[in-house]
């Protein structure tokens, strides 16, 4: 099936879940999957379209010997909790959970059926799983990046607006579980920039509003958001309140796209394709406490130059160089 075409029957989302029917033989298998956004969402629209891609690729088609049942949580926690509920009930033969708040929903209801993550970052350190290597238990699959990148982000921060001596963490904790090994690694390089950090917990618009208000009350502020899917889902916001206020931003690659100032990350929507191989193997088989967790291993960084000239910032040539896009 072609991109195009996917993404027009994707239109009719909303009236998914699909189901097995009855008349289908016994080796169709039926696979569970929470995703955290809303079912119109584009990250979830390309999200679904690389896994339904990849794992027609490697032999599982749906509709033919697999059948998915899909989930939209819209990053509402009741929802996480329902879905959830909805998914184990229905005894898959595996679940997908994207992004750490599906993976906790998941996890509190079932450690007997298999679950593949992605987007969730350090699960060791969240003891998601005993190791890296060996997880161990019914859950493994492709992790983000360590707490010790978020030094990185202040850093890239920093060479780009030098000025900054004040960073302001925006993330929502219910969506992002694992903040605090994030906001402890940026307090721990902070002195070494030479910057102080206030941490900014949000949960809607609203609030994202006055947080960033009150972070541009004082000069040279700046900006981290945190990863999650909170962040992608309220991207416009969040980005246009840094604008408004004219602070530099860094975080996700599609608050850059919306307007940020730049972004050091993977591909999530990649990290959605390469888990159609661990379902493919449990499916035909595998354990999943025998899979070792994956870690992204590329980068891009992404600098957003319109955003800068509008900053009055100067991009180093040299990081120019490095940047794998660059937005004018």
């Amino acid at each position: 099936m072609n991109r195009r075409a996917f993404i027009a029957a994707l239109g009719g989302v909303a009236a998914w879940p699909l189901v097995v029917d009855a008349q289908q033989p016994d080796r169709v298998r039926r696979l569970g999957a929470l995703m955290p956004w809303p079912a119109t969402d584009p990250i979830a629209q390309a999200s679904m379209l690389a896994f339904a891609q990849s794992l027609e690729h490697i032999g599982s088609v749906e509709g033919k010997n697999i059948a998915i049942e899909w989930r939209f949580a819209a990053n509402d926690p009741i929802l996480f909790k329902t879905y959830t509920a909805e998914l184990v009930n229905l005894s898959p033969n595996a679940i997908f959970a994207s992004t750490p708040p599906a993976l906790e929903a998941l996890r509190q209801q079932t450690r007997t059926i298999p679950i593949v993550f992605v987007l969730v970052p350090d699960p060791v350190g969240q003891g998601l799983v005993r190791s890296l290597a060996r997880p161990g238990g019914n859950i493994t699959g492709f992790g983000v990046v360590d707490a010790p990148i978020m030094g990185k982000w202040l850093q890239l921060l920093k060479e780009v607006a030098p000025k900054v001596t004040r960073v302001g963490i925006i993330f929502n904790p219910d969506t992002a579980p694992y903040s605090p090994l994030f906001t402890r690694e940026i307090e721990a390089a902070a002195s070494s920039f030479g910057t102080t950090v206030r941490l900014f917990r949000v949960h809607d618009d609203a609030v994202i509003e006055e947080a960033i208000a009150a972070q541009a009350r004082e000069p040279r502020g700046g900006l981290i958001c945190l990863p999650d899917s909170f962040s992608v889902t309220h991207a416009g916001a969040i980005v246009a309140a840094a604008t408004r206020h004219g602070l530099p931003l860094i975080g996700l690659p599609p608050l850059v796209r919306a307007g940020g100032l730049m972004s050091y990350f993977f591909d999530p929507i990649d990290a959605h394709a390469q888990a159609a191989s661990y379902i493919d193997r449990i499916l035909r088989g595998a354990s999943p406490a025998d899979l070792p967790v994956q870690q992204p291993t590329k980068f891009s960084l992404i600098i957003n130059l319109k955003t800068a000239k509008a900053l009055g910032l100067t991009v180093p040539p040299s990081m120019l160089d490095l940047a794998d896009e660059v937005i004018e």
